[in-house]
């Protein structure tokens, strides 16, 4: 899950200024910031882990952070009454479904768990979709298969296509907020990555909605490589107390699920 927050936080100066190469640096941008990508990880998290309404959590955690980035439609729906979902296949049920992988006891737990953080908002099969595959290529990877294993079983499962490159990808990729335009674009870039790092920078050379690319590619290269030190640290140091104790709550829950070495 921390991989998600990561990526946003890398990803959030290049959204709206895109970056067609991987040689940008610092990784960490000094004005990057943590965005709805974040808070909504953060949401899913408090609401599985402390058996919350995921309604309430979603309004909870957005109206902590109001000036987050929202997108049109959820912020429509975040500050208002409502509480139906919308038929959106937009990308944020995959950017938020990270915690999904870490809690799930097993495949289909870890699945049905996903379908259940899409849903609120996110109930197009599309939606669910994205969120599921996310949560299958993480899940996947923290029982240790690799990434040519992890790509097929995710192909089969979801019909992305995930055989072409990052190479292929980037000439011709633009701004695209749905699942089934950006959720196997993301996931290429974490599977075919041979370090955390790499997969950032995978994510913000293709362009298009950078933050989320990076958000959906970061916790699947967290679960294939860890977090490198003194990329978890300054990010860290980013993160508000309230978000970092929900963060502390999930990995402890979490580390008994981890695969014995």
């Amino acid at each position: 899950m921390f991989g998600a927050l990561i990526g946003d936080l890398i990803g959030s100066v290049y959204e709206w200024n895109n970056i067609k190469h991987k040689n940008f640096s610092p990784l960490i941008a000094p004005h990057g910031f943590l965005t709805d990508d974040s808070v909504l990880t953060v949401a899913v998290a408090d609401a599985f882990l402390n058996r919350r309404d995921l309604v309430a959590s979603f309004k909870d955690w957005g109206t902590r952070y109001p000036d987050s980035d929202w997108g049109g439609r959820f912020a429509k729906w975040l500050f208002s009454d409502a509480s139906a979902p919308y038929n959106s296949f937009g990308n944020g049920s995959a950017m938020r479904a990270s915690p999904a992988a870490l809690l799930g006891a097993s495949l289909e737990d870890a699945l049905e768990l996903a379908r259940k953080s899409a849903v609120p908002t996110h109930d197009h099969p599309e939606g669910i979709k994205g969120a599921q595959a996310t949560v299958m290529a993480i899940h996947l990877a923290r029982q240790g298969l690799d990434a040519p294993a992890i790509r097929s079983a995710v192909a089969r499962f979801s019909g992305y296509d995930l055989d072409r490159t990052v190479d292929d990808i980037r000439p011709g990729y633009r701004f695209d907020v749905t699942c089934q335009g950006s959720v196997p674009q993301a996931l290429i870039c974490a599977l075919e990555a041979t370090s955390f790092e790499d997969a950032m920078r995978n994510a913000i050379s293709i362009g298009g909605d950078s933050d989320t690319l990076a958000a959906i590619a970061g916790p699947v290269a967290e679960a294939l490589f860890g977090i490198p030190e003194d990329i978890a640290l300054q990010a860290w140091a980013r993160v508000p107390k309230d978000m970092g104790a929900i963060i502390e709550q999930l990995y402890e829950a979490a580390m008994p699920a981890l695969p014995s070495p």
